[in-house]
């Protein structure tokens, strides 16, 4: 199943996850994994809108990031 960046994330047949720090009014980054090993990301505010798909090398990438706090100021944490 070959899946690209702006499919509509409803139409995807995948589970769909997000932090449980989400925030409890539904404005979440929700992620599933496709059967190829690449990772779909949707606004949960628009489940129905365009999902972003990355390739498990590039979410390796942002997750180390994250990890490391190279964007940290984004959230307005410091």
């Amino acid at each position: 199943m070959q899946v690209r960046n702006g499919v509509p994330a409803d139409q995807l047949p995948v589970t769909w996850r997000k932090s449980t720090a989400s925030n409890p009014s539904g404005s979440c980054v929700e992620v599933a994994a496709l059967p190829d090993g690449q990772v779909a990301v949707r606004n949960s505010r628009h489940p129905s809108g365009p999902a972003l798909v990355y390739t498990p090398a590039e979410i390796s990438a942002f997750l180390a990031g994250v990890r490391n706090g190279e964007f940290d100021d984004l959230a307005g944490i410091a």
